[in-house]
């Protein structure tokens, strides 16, 4: 398969690029590094970053900025860019990849474990990831073409906690080779409309 991964350099898109190299041809796409670059809190560079990757078989998505605080001091703007970057980001790939996407393609998204299990300040997040899982159920029912959609849900994973594990008070960090399974269960499976959750 040809797939494409936005965020594929980061903390899990590194582990999961390198077993998907394995035996795929794989894409990187970021905001700032990748063989092609993409915001996607806008249309237009998403719109361009599939015209830039044709013929692709598979998208997974690891990446979309949110913004954490505590919610008496979070703005309407604090809120949007959450909304912007990784709701509307997400939904957007696949609003306008469905048109590039080859026949029975697929498209894998990520929320994360504060969709259900928020933590203090995490407000912002926790609301996109649950508008993602509810997203991802419906999408899948209208998609055309045999194309699929899932969205993975890891909890604190491991090669984070040292970074972020005060975030996340009682968590038990998630194996990263728990979390690569679970964008192989989606991309090279056949399941769709799918919360993967890996908590």
């Amino acid at each position: 398969m040809k797939i494409l991964i936005i965020g594929g350099n980061g903390t899990i898109g590194n582990k999961v690029t390198a077993e998907l190299k394995k035996r795929h041809e794989v894409v990187v796409a970021g905001r700032k590094s990748g063989d092609v670059n993409v915001d996607l809190a806008s249309e237009g560079s998403i719109e361009k970053m599939f015209q830039d990757v044709p013929n692709l078989d598979a998208v997974i998505s690891i990446a979309g900025a949110t913004k954490w605080g505590n919610f008496e001091d979070l703005t309407e703007e604090d809120f949007y860019i959450s909304i912007r970057n990784k709701l509307m980001g997400q939904v957007n790939l696949v609003r306008i990849g469905q048109r590039y996407l080859k026949d029975n393609g697929s498209f894998t998204l990520t929320t994360g474990i504060l969709g259900e299990d928020p933590v203090k300040g995490s407000v912002g997040a926790s609301m996109v990831n649950g508008g993602i899982h509810s997203f991802v159920i419906a999408a899948a029912r209208e998609l055309k073409r045999g194309l699929r959609i899932n969205v993975v849900a890891p909890g604190l994973v491991e090669d984070a906690a040292e970074r972020q594990g005060h975030l996340f008070p009682g968590h038990l960090p998630v194996t990263m080779k728990r979390t690569v399974s679970g964008y192989l269960r989606s991309v090279e499976g056949y399941v769709t409309g799918e919360v993967i959750r890996l908590y």
